[in-house]
């Protein structure tokens, strides 16, 4: 039998509702992640024990620190895996890496690249295209140039929406990559619009911040 202090000690405090059980979650996450690691270590040490165990437990356990904790919670490398060290060393003003679930995105800031209302690439904007080219040249998956454009309506006779005006930016990057002798043939122009928005387009901030040029690289998956 338990004695009263060791009860209490032991017991939910009453006020925990469902709403303050978020730390039950995170403990089984915890829990659920070292299984898989310990179960994957005894999967890659050798039968038979002795020095050669040990030492291939050792090599193991190194190898398992280095992989993302995402990959040991579901055991699916992400197909986009190694990309992102490429691009540690990129820096371009007004030019940012990501890396998400389809692969590494190059963001970069439409005042870089185009006037305002524009799809012609100034001389700045040809200059940071030329910059990201030898970059793009040792990757060798598929790339999507995405124009993106914030809320504010535009009708001219060019471009009688976001939308016209978007896909053309897109267009005019891959069009500039071509004629600095990229091979284009992996490379696909989409325009979005405004209808994926970084930022809250209530402010000048965020229609800034959404007003954008995204190189989406995709690493390709072998058949």
């Amino acid at each position: 039998m338990l004695d009263r202090d060791t009860r209490h000690a032991l017991e939910i405090p009453a006020s925990a509702g469902e709403g303050d059980e978020g730390w039950l979650t995170s403990y089984l996450d915890v829990l659920t992640l070292l299984i898989t690691l310990f179960v994957l270590l005894l999967s890659l040490t050798p039968p038979g024990g002795g020095e050669a165990a040990d030492t291939a437990f050792m090599r193991s356990a190194s190898a398992v620190s280095s992989l993302p904790l995402a990959s040991l919670a579901t055991g699916i490398q992400p197909r986009h895996e190694g990309l992102q060290p490429q691009f540690a060393g990129l820096n371009i003003p007004g030019v940012s890496v990501s890396q998400g679930r389809e692969g590494v995105t190059l963001r970069i800031d439409t005042s870089l690249l185009f006037a305002s209302g524009q799809a012609v690439l100034t001389s700045q904007g040809r200059s940071v295209v030329e910059r990201l080219m030898d970059v793009l040249t040792r990757f060798d998956g598929q790339i999507s140039v995405e124009g993106h454009t914030d809320s504010v309506p535009i009708s001219t006779d060019r471009f009688p929406s976001n939308w016209e005006l978007s896909s053309a930016r897109a267009i005019a990057v891959v069009r500039h990559l071509e004629s600095q002798g990229f091979n284009i043939s992996r490379m696909r122009a989409v325009g979005y619009a405004d209808t994926q928005p970084m930022e809250p387009n209530a402010t000048a901030d965020g229609r800034a911040a959404n007003r954008r040029v995204e190189l989406l690289l995709r690493q390709q998956v072998e058949g």
